[in-house]
């Protein structure tokens, strides 16, 4: 734009470019994000549990998950589902039930004004940890939730909801969860509820999944971009390379 306008200067289309007397504001940098440690991310999972049954099932599906929080705003108990043996099929727990060994959730939906999740590759099927499976039975348990129904009850309705069953807001999460996390002995105001995602990242690359792995479970659509915006949370690639070349070659001269 800047460009063509002087353009037109030189050209006499224009007398004076008006871009040339606007200030350009800088705005502030924003916040750079954070992940848990393994040490801080336990003592956030132990304070979850003396939690209220919601925020415990959000904080630890946001933990060992790694959905965004749009996502999990978004989720439905039709998306939690079953895998059950009989059928061979997933089915959701408002007809399966909760007498299953494997469950997982669809992360098909968020909160966003479409309803659909951030991009088209962002939508994923993702098996359940088992504490993750205790905190949504425990959460369809408080709900006072009946297991087998199909047409009432837990049809339809969010598992992280008010009590009148709306969606939860950013700020309703934002503040129980930064209850837990002082509870949990963090400086509560210095975290926000995406930076679990983070933490979900940074915990997998220090464990040694690989980048491919971690990409395709948080919903990327390739590997650059989880580098890219989780690139402080990666664990350094080129390490990888170095311990490999000191298992061949072993390590320093004359060590």
């Amino acid at each position: 734009m800047i460009a063509r306008s002087k353009n037109a200067m030189v050209r006499d289309k224009v007398k004076r470019n008006v871009v040339d007397l606007c200030e350009i504001p800088e705005g502030r940098q924003g916040r750079k994000s954070k992940a848990l440690t393994l040490a801080q991310a336990t003592a956030v999972m132990t304070a979850a549990e003396q939690a209220n049954a919601r925020m415990r099932g959000y904080v630890v599906l946001s933990l060992l998950t790694g959905a965004r929080t749009e996502e999990l705003r978004g989720l439905s108990w039709t998306h939690v589902v079953a895998f059950v043996d009989e059928r061979r099929a997933w089915v959701p727990v408002t007809e399966a039930g909760w007498g299953h060994t494997e469950y997982a959730v669809y992360v098909w939906r968020s909160v966003r004004q479409s309803g659909d999740t951030k991009t088209v590759k962002s939508r994923r099927t993702l098996k359940l940890p088992q504490r993750c499976v205790e905190a949504l039975r425990d959460l369809w348990k408080h709900e006072g939730l009946s297991d087998g129904t199909t047409d009432h009850d837990g049809t339809g309705r969010l598992v992280f909801c008010t009590k009148n069953g709306t969606a939860l807001s950013a700020g309703n999460v934002r503040r129980d969860f930064r209850k837990i996390l002082k509870e949990a002995g963090l400086v509560d105001t210095e975290w926000t509820p995406r930076e679990m995602r983070h933490s979900f990242v940074s915990l997998l690359s220090d464990s040694g999944v690989p980048i491919e792995h971690i990409s395709r479970l948080v919903g990327h659509a390739n590997t650059v971009v989880t580098e890219t915006v989780y690139r402080l949370q990666i664990r350094p690639v080129m390490q990888e390379g170095a311990t490999a070349m000191d298992d061949l070659f072993g390590g320093a001269r004359g060590a």
